[in-house]
């Protein structure tokens, strides 16, 4: 059943330094390297890096990784602020752009932070089996592919399936428009193939949060293809797949409402993990 979603209300917050952050009990470390380095491309060694804000008085936490947006094109790696002193972790990942790069190397990218989240949030008192993978618009397909398509991370030994629950912002689930444009092919030229979320339905998948804008506000029939996925995971016994339309905000609105969804999927999931 879609869940319609009407948030008036917007918080702002102000950055807080780093400093101020540490007296509070919250730890930013910026830059960290999430591939080998030793044979990496320079253009690699620049963007793929990651930025991970956690409480450091406490421990078996939840984490997300946030990939940013910008079309696969542009963008830069932030800590979005309704995710800050919630006492949990953020990972915020930078990944390679087109046209420097094409298809699959940025969905590869994403993979590799990921695993390396996995393979290290334990080390910041994280917990393995509260993390958490989502981001807006491009980092929202990122963020599917990665837990749809379960080749990406086992190449890191890492299961698709052990995410705790992916949570795409406005994500493209047919092949991503800058994908199509790299093979020529126009952005009203729908395609599902192989770099779509999904062309990778299946009832195992970690639990599927789809969280669009307007359908009248939204890119180029964003709400309707998400549509499509929840309906395909629910035809595939997928049982643990919902979909949120948020009323009144386009693409780039719909951010900070969904932000408070995220907060609340989160707060369900750590209430089911504690029974």
């Amino acid at each position: 059943m879609k869940s319609t979603i009407v948030l008036c209300s917007i918080l702002w917050i102000t950055f807080i330094p780093h400093s101020f952050a540490q007296e509070q009990g919250y730890v930013f470390k910026e830059n960290i390297p999430y591939l080998k380095t030793s044979d990496a491309s320079d253009y690699a060694k620049q963007r793929c890096k990651l930025d991970i804000y956690y409480p450091n008085n406490k421990s078996n936490f939840t984490t997300i990784v946030w990939f940013h947006g910008g079309g696969l094109k542009a963008g830069n790696k932030h800590i979005p602020e309704k995710l800050k002193e919630k006492g949990l972790a953020v990972v915020a990942v930078n990944y390679r752009l087109s046209p420097k790069v094409k298809c699959p190397v940025y969905i590869e990218d994403a993979a590799a932070a990921v695993a390396w989240t996995f393979k290290n949030v334990e080390k910041f008192g994280g917990s393995k089996s509260k993390i958490v993978v989502s981001g807006h618009s491009a980092g929202g397909y990122l963020a599917s592919m990665i837990g749809m398509d379960t080749q990406y991370l086992e190449k890191y030994g890492v299961a698709a399936d052990s995410i705790a629950l992916l949570v795409p912002f406005s994500g493209h689930t047919i092949t991503h428009f800058t994908v199509r444009a790299e093979r020529g092919i126009a952005g009203t030229q729908p395609i599902i193939d192989a770099f779509a979320p999904l062309y990778f339905v299946r009832p195992e998948a970690p639990p599927l949060v789809l969280i669009t804008g307007d359908r009248e506000l939204e890119m180029l029939g964003r709400y309707e293809e998400n549509a499509y996925m929840y309906r395909m995971m629910k035809v595939a016994g997928h049982t643990k797949t919902k979909l949120y339309e948020l009323d009144a905000f386009n693409h780039g609105g719909m951010v900070s409402p969904a932000l408070e969804i995220l907060l609340k999927e989160i707060e369900q999931l750590n209430k089911i993990q504690a029974e």
